[in-house]
């Protein structure tokens, strides 16, 4: 997109499309992180990515509204992740203890591939089953069986670690 118009966008909008991410999210640091976002993906879109069907601030308020889904998603997304993973272990607790954290990390960095490709894609990267099979040139299925080993073997793994 042009940069003039974009900068045009931003200065005009920007503290609205704050304001929507706030009334969303209540919280000021990811409303901030939202409203940039939203002023990134206009600045890389292509020209024809705004086709003049909608008011400029509807435009803006679609893109910032669907990447505060994609955000809540991904919470959720990591929040059961870290129900199914746990087995005695509070992940959360894990995750602020320094040590354990580490410990995580070195799991997941030690995991063979490619578990821990489908794993980083199914979590960090939001992928769906699907789009991970199409990645690998497997099926929907094959790409859901490991995502789950991945998960049993980062389980296993932790376990072992007590």
């Amino acid at each position: 997109m042009d940069k003039i118009l974009c900068e045009k966008l931003y200065d005009t909008y920007y503290m609205r499309i704050y304001s929507f991410a706030m009334t969303l999210s209540g919280d000021s640091t990811l409303s901030e992180e939202i409203a940039q976002e939203t002023f990134y993906r206009v600045l890389v879109a292509e020209k024809s990515f705004f086709r003049g069907e909608s008011d400029e601030f509807t435009w803006l308020c679609s893109i910032a509204r669907n990447l505060f889904c994609d955000e809540m998603r991904k919470r959720k997304r990591f929040s059961e992740m870290a129900e199914e993973m746990d087995s005695g272990v509070n992940i959360e607790a894990a995750l602020a203890n320094r040590e354990l954290s580490f410990k995580i990390h070195t799991i997941l960095h030690k995991l063979e591939e490619p578990y821990r490709e489908v794993f980083d894609l199914r979590v960090f990267g939001e992928l769906s089953f699907k789009e991970i099979g199409q990645i690998f040139e497997k099926t929907e299925n094959w790409a859901r069986v490991t995502y789950h080993r991945a998960r049993l073997k980062i389980q296993e793994r932790m376990d072992e670690n007590r």
